[in-house]
C-alpha cells in the first residue's frame, strides 16, 4: 500500500539544502559565539553603537509608517491616470541596490546636491546629510514605499459593503472602518520595517557620520577590516543576532487581522471624498520624493557610462557572475525544500530571516580565516550567503505552487508509476515556471546590489560593482560613481526582467 500521494523525491537535495542553510546560519553563529570575547565585555563605543542602532531603526520605522498612512489613504481614495504604474513603482526600492539609492539621495541632499544649491542661492548655510538624520532619511526612502504597499492592501481589503452601509447611515468612516484597520495593520508593518532597519549595513556605511552614527553592523565591519579585532567583531555579531531575533520574534507575533470581515468583492464606491486637492498633493509629494533621486542617477550617470575605469567593468562582470550563481543556487535549494515540504522544511526556510548578512559573513570569515586567505574565497562565500539570504523569498513563492501541484496531480502520477525525476521534469517544472522565474529574478537582483559579505572578504581584484562604486564615492570620484550606479541599476533590473519574462513566456505550455 502506498504511503504517499506523490512520487517520493530523492532525499539528498533537500538534505543538502537544509545542511547548507544550517551551516550558514547556526554554524556561523556558533563560530561567532566561540570566538567572541565574552570576558572583555562591551566598551562605551559598543554601547553607543547599540543605542544608535535601535534609535535609528525606531525613528526610521516610525517615520516610514507615519508618512505612508496619508499616501496609502490617498491612493485608496482616488482614481487617476498612471495610478497603477505609480503603485507598481512603489516596489522598485526593494529591487534597487542600496548603494545606488544612497547616491541618488546624495545628489539631492548632499553637500553638492540640489537642496544645498537652492539654499546657497538664498544665502542660507548648507546642510550636511551625514549622521542620524541621513541614515533615517535613507531608510524612509527605502521603507516608506513598502509601508504604503502594506497599508494600502489593508485599505483595499475593507469590503465595499461596509462603505455603502456607513454612507447610508451617515456614519464616520474614519472611526468605524479605517482606524480599526490601521490598528490591525500598522503594528506588524512597523515591526517588519524596524527589523529591516536593524540589519541595514550599506546605509550606515555611506550615510553614517563618525563614531556617534555607527551601527552594530558597521562596528563589526570596522573591527574586521580596520582593527582586525576578531574577538570584538564576534561579540558584536552575537549582539546583532540577538537584536535580529528579538525583532523577528516581535514581527512574527504581531499580526494584523481583518477587523471588518469579508464582502462580495464589489468595486468600492466612496461618498466621503471631500478635499481632493489634499490627497493629490500628498501623492505628488510622495512621487517626487521617490522618483527624483532615481531621475538624478540617470541624468548624472548617463554621460559617464562610457568613461568609467576598466576596473568598474571588471567588477560588473564579477557581479553578474555572483548574481547568476546565487540565483541558481537559491532556486535549487528552494525547489528541493519545496518538494520535500513539511514543518521542518518551513522552519529551515525562514531561519535566514533571523540572521543578518553581515553576521553570517563574520562567521564565515572566522571559519575560513585559519585555513585560507579570505579574499581567495570572497566570490564563493558571497554566492553562498546571498543565495541563503534570498531563500525565504524564493521558498515563499515556490512552496505554495508545488503543494498545489502535489494535491492536484500527485495521486494520478503515483498510479501511473511516474519516476521521481520524470515527476519533477514533466509535472512540477512546467507548472511552476512563473514563480520560478520571479524567484530567480528576485534572487539575482538582490545579489547584484549586495554590499555586505563582499565588503568583509574582497580585495581590489575581487570587488563587485557595489563595492567598486562605494570605493569611487570614497575617493570623491562622483562622476564615475554615478556611471557605475546607472550600470548597476540597469544590470539589476535587466536580470530581474529576463528571469521574470522567461517565467511568464509560454508558461502554459
Amino acid at each position: 500500500m502506498a504511503h504517499s500521494a506523490v512520487p517520493v523525491t530523492a532525499r539528498w537535495p533537500d538534505a543538502a539544502s537544509a545542511v547548507l542553510v544550517l551551516v550558514l546560519t547556526l554554524g556561523t553563529l556558533g563560530a561567532v559565539a566561540w570566538r567572541a570575547e565574552w570576558d572583555a565585555g562591551l566598551a562605551s563605543a559598543d554601547w553607543a553603537a547599540i543605542r544608535f542602532t535601535v534609535l535609528q531603526a525606531l525613528l526610521s520605522a516610525l517615520l516610514s509608517v507615519l508618512l505612508a498612512i496619508p499616501v496609502a489613504r490617498a491612493l485608496a481614495r482616488r482614481r487617476f491616470w498612471g495610478r497603477q504604474l505609480l503603485i507598481t513603482l512603489l516596489g522598485a526600492p526593494f529591487l534597487l541596490p542600496v548603494i545606488v539609492a544612497v547616491l541618488g539621495l546624495l545628489a539631492i541632499f548632499g553637500r553638492a546636491g540640489l537642496l544645498n544649491d537652492v539654499l546657497a542661492s538664498l544665502g542660507i548655510a548648507p546642510i550636511s546629510i551625514f549622521g542620524l538624520h541621513g541614515v533615517v532619511l535613507a531608510h524612509v526612502f527605502f521603507n516608506m514605499p513598502l509601508a504604503v504597499r502594506f497599508i494600502l492592501q489593508g485599505w483595499l481589503s475593507i469590503p465595499a459593503e461596509r462603505f455603502r452601509l456607513a454612507a447610508s447611515l451617515n456614519a464616520p468612516i474614519w472611526r468605524l472602518l479605517e482606524w480599526p484597520m490601521l490598528r490591525a495593520v500598522v503594528p506588524s508593518t512597523f515591526l517588519v520595517i524596524f527589523l529591516l532597519c536593524l540589519t541595514s549595513f550599506a546605509v550606515a556605511l555611506t550615510m553614517g557620520g563618525g563614531p556617534r552614527a555607527t551601527t552594530v553592523e558597521l562596528a563589526i565591519y570596522q573591527a574586521v577590516r580596520f582593527d582586525f579585532d576578531l574577538g570584538r567583531a564576534a561579540l558584536l555579531a552575537c549582539i546583532q543576532f540577538v537584536l535580529c531575533v528579538l525583532g523577528a520574534a516581535l514581527a512574527w507575533r504581531v499580526t494584523g487581522n481583518d477587523p471588518v470581515g469579508t464582502g462580495l468583492d464589489r468595486v468600492v464606491q466612496r461618498w466621503d471624498l471631500a478635499r481632493p486637492a489634499v490627497d493629490y498633493c500628498v501623492i505628488v509629494l510622495a512621487a517626487i520624493f521617490l522618483l527624483l533621486p532615481l531621475a538624478m542617477i540617470v541624468l548624472r550617470g548617463l554621460p559617464e557610462v562610457l568613461n568609467m575605469p576598466v576596473m568598474v567593468w571588471a567588477a560588473a562582470l564579477r557581479s553578474v557572475f555572483v548574481a547568476l550563481g546565487s540565483a541558481a543556487l537559491c532556486i535549487c535549494m528552494a525547489l528541493a525544500l519545496a518538494l520535500r515540504g513539511g514543518l521542518m522544511v518551513s522552519v529551515v526556510g525562514v531561519m535566514p530571516l533571523a540572521a543578518s548578512g553581515l553576521v553570517v559573513g563574520t562567521g564565515a570569515f572566522l571559519l575560513v580565516f585559519p585555513f585560507i586567505r579570505p579574499a581567495d574565497v570572497a566570490l564563493l562565500v558571497t554566492i553562498l550567503v546571498n543565495a541563503t539570504l534570498a531563500l525565504p523569498f524564493a521558498l515563499r513563492s515556490l512552496a505554495p505552487a508545488v503543494a498545489q501541484i502535489k494535491q492536484d496531480y500527485g495521486r494520478l502520477a503515483l498510479s501511473l508509476g511516474i519516476a521521481k525525476t520524470s515527476w519533477v521534469r514533466l509535472v512540477i517544472l512546467p507548472r511552476i515556471r512563473r514563480p520560478l522565474g520571479f524567484s530567480a529574478g528576485l534572487a539575482a537582483a538582490l545579489s547584484m546590489g549586495d554590499l555586505g559579505v563582499i565588503a568583509l572578504f574582497a580585495g581590489q581584484s575581487e570587488e563587485t560593482l557595489p563595492l567598486a562604486m562605494y570605493r569611487l564615492m570614497g575617493a570623491y570620484r562622483m562622476g564615475s560613481a554615478a556611471g557605475a550606479a546607472l550600470l548597476l541599476v540597469a544590470l539589476s533590473f535587466a536580470l530581474f526582467w529576463i528571469c521574470d519574462r522567461w517565467g511568464r513566456t509560454d508558461a502554459d505550455m
